[in-house]
């Protein structure tokens, strides 16, 4: 009897490629199906929610797998996740991906198409020094930054806009590049960092990354926070600021109805 699973994923992107499987390559998406594929005596393909780019990091990452397999829906996140630590339920070193929570949904459930929206945070280190053991996963920026002006500016973007200026190239196509931001504020952090949480019904290719970028610019004087407003009316990828990079970036939660 086929059954239809949603698996729940948290990773560590640094050593990937990305999520979207690559010959030749380690990504996130190919892992998890040779480890099921195994645990499932079987070939599972995986569907993704969020194809997260080289070295992007999540915690709530969604994807659905089916087929007609014997182990038990509870038994399959520890047994996935025996393999991905290496094998040894004992071992001293867990793997930089884990499956967090595995449950049956009704057939024709996709994690992807029946996602409602996303959440997505980005670190930035605020502080002239960078801890060595935090350099993947902030992005350093050294020059101060004007938290209150960052959110003067991320206000503008909240509700449903065309994003096309946040668009990078070599992305999918996208019928439209009107999407809706529901939630977005920049605060201060413990430790020096700032942080940027946005919520919304789906994003461009970088679009958090070109958000983050032009916020930084914005923290830094060099963009004025009213500026947004024109910034979105030109739909010009060349008005906004530069693309923060991608370890800062984690995929925090995927929302369905």
């Amino acid at each position: 009897m086929n059954r239809n699973i949603l698996i729940t994923i948290e990773y560590d992107g640094t050593d990937y490629s990305g999520w979207q499987r690559q010959p030749d390559q380690r990504t996130v998406q190919g892992i998890l199906e040779e480890a099921l594929s195994k645990v499932c005596d079987m070939p599972i393909s995986i569907d993704g929610v969020s194809r997260t780019d080289a070295g992007v990091h999540a915690l709530g990452q969604r994807a659905t797998f089916s087929g007609d397999f014997g182990i038990p829906t509870d038994r399959i996140m520890l047994a996935v996740n025996n393999l991905l630590a290496g094998g040894a339920i004992a071992s001293t070193k867990d793997g930089d991906v884990r499956i967090i929570d595995v449950k049956e949904v009704p057939a024709g459930f996709h994690a992807r198409f029946d996602a409602v929206g996303k959440k997505y945070r980005y670190k930035i280190r605020n502080t002239q020094d960078m801890p060595v053991f935090l350099r993947n996963y902030r992005y350093h920026v050294r020059t101060p930054l004007d938290v209150e002006k960052m959110n003067e500016a991320a206000a503008l973007l909240k509700g449903t806009h065309d994003f096309a200026c946040f668009q990078a190239a070599g992305g999918n196509p996208r019928q439209t590049t009107v999407r809706t931001i529901t939630d977005i504020k920049v605060f201060q952090a413990m430790g020096g960092d700032v942080v940027l949480e946005v919520s919304g019904d789906g994003f461009l290719y970088n679009m958090v990354r070109i958000i983050t970028g032009t916020l930084v610019e914005v923290g830094q004087g060099k963009i004025a926070p009213e500026k947004m407003n024109e910034i979105l009316d030109s739909a010009d990828r060349q008005l906004a600021g530069h693309t923060a990079p991608p370890q800062g970036l984690y995929l925090v939660e995927v929302y369905y109805k």
